[in-house]
Parts: C-alpha cells; sequence; structure tokens
C-alpha cells in the first residue's frame, strides 16, 4: 500500500513524468483531469478505464490519464468516498447524520455480517447509488481545477526549460566562439 520509494520521492517522480510528456499543454492537462476526475467515483477497478474514455473524449493524453488515476489510492479513497456519500445524501435529500441512519446502518451492519453476496447487489446499492451521485458533481470539480493547474503548471515549466537551453545555447555559442 506505501509506495517503496516513499510518498515524496513517489509524487515527484509521478510530476516530472507528467512534465515531461511529449504533448500539448492540453492534452496532458486533459488526461491527468480525466484521471484525477474518475478517482472521486465509486467505481473502484474502472478507474484506469473510465480515465481514458474521459482523456479520449477530451483529448487528453492517455498516460497522463493512467498517471492522474494516482490520485485515487488506498490513502485519499476514504476521503473521497465519505465527501461523495455526503454529497449525495445531500442531493437526494437525505437527513444527514440522525437516527434514521443509525438505523439504517445498523441494517446494513447486519446484511453484511450474513454475507454481503448472499444479499446480492440489493444490500450495497442505496449507500452504491448515494455514493455515485455524490461523486459526479466532485468529479466534475476536480476535472475543472485539475485541468487548470496541470495546464498552468506545463506551460510555466516549457517555458522555464526553453529558457534554460537557450541560455546554454547562447553560452555555447560564446565559448565557440572564442575558441
Amino acid at each position: 500500500m506505501w509506495p517503496r520509494m516513499g510518498l515524496r520521492r513517489y509524487t515527484s517522480y509521478l510530476r516530472k513524468r507528467v512534465m515531461r510528456l511529449s504533448a500539448s499543454p492540453h492534452a496532458i492537462a486533459a488526461g491527468v483531469a480525466s484521471g484525477a476526475a474518475v478517482s472521486m467515483l465509486p467505481l473502484i477497478g474502472l478507474h484506469f478505464l473510465l480515465g481514458f474514455v474521459l482523456a479520449f473524449a477530451t483529448r487528453g493524453n492517455m498516460i497522463a490519464a493512467a498517471i492522474g488515476t494516482a490520485w485515487g489510492n488506498p490513502l485519499t479513497f476514504p476521503f473521497f468516498f465519505a465527501a461523495s456519500y455526503g454529497l449525495g445524501d445531500l442531493i437526494l435529500g437525505g437527513t444527514g447524520s440522525g437516527a434514521s441512519d443509525a438505523a439504517q446502518l445498523q441494517a446494513t451492519g447486519e446484511q453484511l455480517s450474513h454475507g454481503l453476496f448472499s444479499s446480492g447487489f440489493a444490500a450495497v446499492w442505496p449507500t452504491f447509488k448515494t455514493m455515485l451521485v455524490g461523486g459526479l458533481p466532485i468529479a466534475v470539480l476536480v476535472y475543472g481545477l485539475f485541468y487548470l493547474v496541470v495546464r498552468a503548471l506545463v506551460t510555466r515549466f516549457r517555458a522555464l526549460r526553453q529558457a534554460r537551453l537557450a541560455e546554454r545555447r547562447s553560452a555555447q555559442a560564446v565559448q565557440s566562439s572564442a575558441n
């Protein structure tokens, strides 16, 4: 679950990998945003596929979409799913955290103790539906946020890189003319 190379080094690696992709800033930003957005949905196991589909639809980079799905991981899923459930409950007109939720939670716990799959998908559908309804607006928000931030970062990274290369070329030209 925890990256062998450490979390800081892993995120640094992903950042550098994204910045060095050979695609337009739009394609990179759309890809990363697609991957991060689908990570907000409770569709574990489908994030790569959905990230690729969304990246294709927005003309994003597929590798960037795969990297963007790293936003959703075992450390962040509990926060994403709690937020999506809370927002979904609010959208669907739920009561919030009240006595009826405690009773529903107890009933769900009893169903789970007798075996989740013996009850079928109907046992988890109300919770899944609430999380999906709440996850969609969060995914749209995350897409927009990631797109703007990643596009600005890639554009800035490339401008600084071009400036460094131009400076290096001019230094080499001065050095070669002096010889």
